[in-house]
This record gives structure tokens, C-alpha cells and sequence, in this order.
């Protein structure tokens, strides 16, 4: 057996951090305490389909995307979150702006459809 196979998930855990760490944390907690190690197989597979196959889920969040009930420095930083998962829906700043505003609540959105005459930056 190789060392991935034998290490690479102790390893790989070792360096996760931020989302991937929590996610690892979550993971170990609902492990019984004789369970058997995953195989570099299996972990790369849960791991692939946590943070690789879901950017599809993040791109259909940022595309339904409103402010609803969150302030606006909420709602402004998750549609910052959200739009490095959707670069092609946001290429440039006025489709930004536009996505930014489209999603305010309506007397928001009314009162700041100027910007979107003028191309007046993000942030």
C-alpha cells in the first residue's frame, strides 16, 4: 500500500481549514468510536462531492438570491460569496450592480435603479 492510501486522509484532515475543517469536525463527531477509517477512496469521494459537485448548488443560490429579512451589508456580502461560484453571471461590474439591486427589497431596488443608468460601481 502506498502512503495515500495508508496516510492521505490523517494527512489531508490535517490541512483542511474554514468551511472543509467544520465540515471534517461534523463528520468525526457522528463517527462511532471503534468505526473503521475511511480509505483515501471513500474520503475523496464524500469530499469531491461536498465541495467540488456543490458549486452548482451555489450558483442556483446566487441566482435566487434577494434580500428579503437581511440587512443590506448581509445581503451584499452574501451575494459577494456567492458570485465566486457564479464568475460568468457576474463578468462585469455593471451585471454586479445589476444582479445587486435586483435582488433588493422593491422601495430599495426603486430607489437605487439610477445606479444602473450611471454604472456606478459595486460597492
Amino acid at each position: 500500500m502506498g502512503i495515500v492510501e495508508v496516510s492521505g486522509v490523517a494527512f489531508t484532515t490535517f490541512q483542511l481549514s474554514k468551511a472543509a475543517y467544520r465540515w471534517w469536525q461534523a463528520y468525526e463527531q457522528g463517527q462511532l468510536v471503534d468505526a473503521t477509517p475511511l480509505t483515501w477512496a471513500q474520503f475523496s469521494e464524500m469530499f469531491l462531492r461536498e465541495f467540488v459537485l456543490l458549486p452548482d448548488a451555489w450558483r442556483t443560490e446566487f441566482e435566487k438570491l434577494r434580500q428579503g429579512t437581511m440587512l443590506l451589508s448581509e445581503y451584499a456580502l452574501r451575494l459577494s460569496e456567492l458570485s465566486r461560484h457564479a464568475p460568468a453571471l457576474v463578468s462585469i461590474v455593471r451585471e454586479r450592480v445589476h444582479k445587486f439591486i435586483k435582488g433588493l427589497s422593491y422601495g430599495l431596488r426603486f430607489s437605487r435603479a439610477r445606479e444602473l443608468e450611471t454604472d456606478t460601481l459595486f460597492q
